[in-house]
């Protein structure tokens, strides 16, 4: 069942948060406004849908509310918490690491926490990493450092293996932050313990830049990515504008989804085509991408920016044989090196072009959070703490018509997110780009 099908027609236990059991013990917080577990957010905000689908008696879908429970499921005085980084870089990973630690400390008086070092192998004995003492004064000042402290890995670990672990290491709560891959592992622990009847909270905060995941909103580090590429793209429109007939042409992170070259299109306003992996890539012929540019060379500017993301144009290659990651992700071929040399073969043959090709994918995804991006690192954490000592388990925090949520795993990594290439965001990228003027073609229909 896919994202629109579970909207439309949600069963009863879809968007059901799974618990340890009941919270009995009072909350040491103070001066706080708790949320009840019946406090929800529906999927819809637009007030007529959900008339409308109360009057017809449809289904409501709504997400369980984040936030401080007055009562909680483990004692901080004698619980232990653990917290794991996995797969790719991305900026704000530090910034989470930081938040909860400080959030387990001051706020609930949590002692006991541990960083397991490189991804899930830390959790498998035989490959002896050592888990790190975490404290405030270790986390002072890593939000200033890209990467992860705690260090990352790809790939799958024995699940059986990873909770013995866990249980010699009396854990009580695990906070996992990672993409797809770490979450679908989360939620494999997550059940392991369940089946085994531990009392152990999984909790993800959802990590991946590409902004991919299903049902929890916007991600930490996709607002920096889209910053600092944006000085990428300028830097590109400025060595295309500075030559006769330049063309400037970046390939930006995006193995699925497109968000990232969209709003980083957006933000810039000087990109003329914008290429994603939702809408496939016509190179040749009347309407392809080389007669647009020609048609856009020939026009007043004299100079083209191309913002291309890494996974558009798959379409294009002949030799189309899936090969995957450690982490299972499709390894796409490069997009990148292909229509540079494509755009420089054909223009060979007719006027020359000057062509600067910039790919800055691990300048970007290295750097540290930045401006409210820190700030909703801090939050997705914060809302982490309060599910996870709670006695929730299974879930990642999510964002959702601008309240911070539980989602289950499952939904979480049910499928890709991906742009709407029939309205929303695309349409303000083609009204920006006007790109389609150029291809002679509306790919919006």
């Amino acid at each position: 069942m896919k994202h629109r099908e579970i909207i439309e027609n949600p069963s009863k236990t879809d968007f059901e948060i799974s618990s340890l059991g009941e919270a009995k013990i009072p909350s040491p917080l103070s001066a706080r406004r708790f949320t009840k577990d019946e406090q929800n957010v529906t999927i819809f905000s637009d007030v007529h849908e959900i008339k409308e689908r109360l009057q017809q008696n449809k289904p409501l879908p709504s997400f369980e509310k984040a936030g401080p429970r007055s009562k909680i499921f483990h004692d901080p005085s004698w619980a232990k918490a653990a917290i794991v980084t996995c797969g790719g870089l991305c900026p704000g990973i530090n910034d989470v690491i930081k938040a909860l630690i400080q959030v387990l400390w001051f706020d609930y008086n949590l002692r006991n926490i541990k960083g397991i070092r490189y991804g899930y192998e830390g959790l498998i004995p035989s490959y002896k990493h050592e888990p790190l003492v975490l404290d405030p004064s270790v986390a002072r000042n890593i939000h200033d450092q890209g990467g992860t402290i705690l260090g990352s890995s790809r790939g799958a670990q024995d699940i059986s293996t990873m909770v013995d672990t866990l249980e010699r290491m009396d854990v009580n709560m695990l906070f996992c932050i990672g993409g797809d891959g770490t979450l679908r592992g989360a939620g494999e622990i997550a059940q392991e313990i369940l089946t085994r009847g531990k009392k152990i909270s999984v909790v993800g905060v959802p990590k991946t830049i590409d902004n991919d995941l299903s049902f929890v909103g916007r991600t930490f580090g996709f607002e920096t990515a889209v910053y600092r590429t944006s000085d990428i793209i300028r830097t590109a429109c400025a060595e295309a504008r500075g030559a006769h007939r330049g063309i400037g042409l970046v390939k930006l992170m995006g193995r699925d989804s497109g968000f990232i070259a969209a709003y980083a299109s957006l933000a810039t306003s000087v990109v003329d085509f914008c290429l994603i992996p939702e809408i496939p890539i016509e190179l040749e012929g009347e309407h392809g991408l080389l007669k647009a540019i020609e048609r856009r060379l020939e026009g007043s500017q004299k100079s083209v920016v191309i913002v291309v993301s890494e996974g558009a144009g798959q379409n294009l290659f002949t030799n189309r044989e899936l090969n995957l990651d450690a982490s299972g992700n499709v390894l796409h071929k490069d997009i990148g090196e292909f229509l540079q040399e494509k755009i420089k073969s054909h223009f060979s043959k007719t006027k020359p072009v000057y062509l600067k090709y910039f790919d800055p994918s691990y300048l970007i995804r290295g750097v540290p959070a930045q401006g409210t991006d820190s700030i909703f690192c801090y939050q997705l954490a914060e809302y982490a703490v309060h599910a996870a000592i709670a006695g929730k388990t299974n879930m990642v925090v999510g964002k959702w018509n601008n309240h911070f949520t539980h989602v289950p795993i499952r939904l979480a990594t049910l499928e890709r997110q991906k742009v709407d290439p029939t309205k929303g965001i695309w349409k303000a990228v083609l009204g920006s780009t006007r790109q389609n003027d150029y291809f002679n073609i509306n790919h919006s229909t």
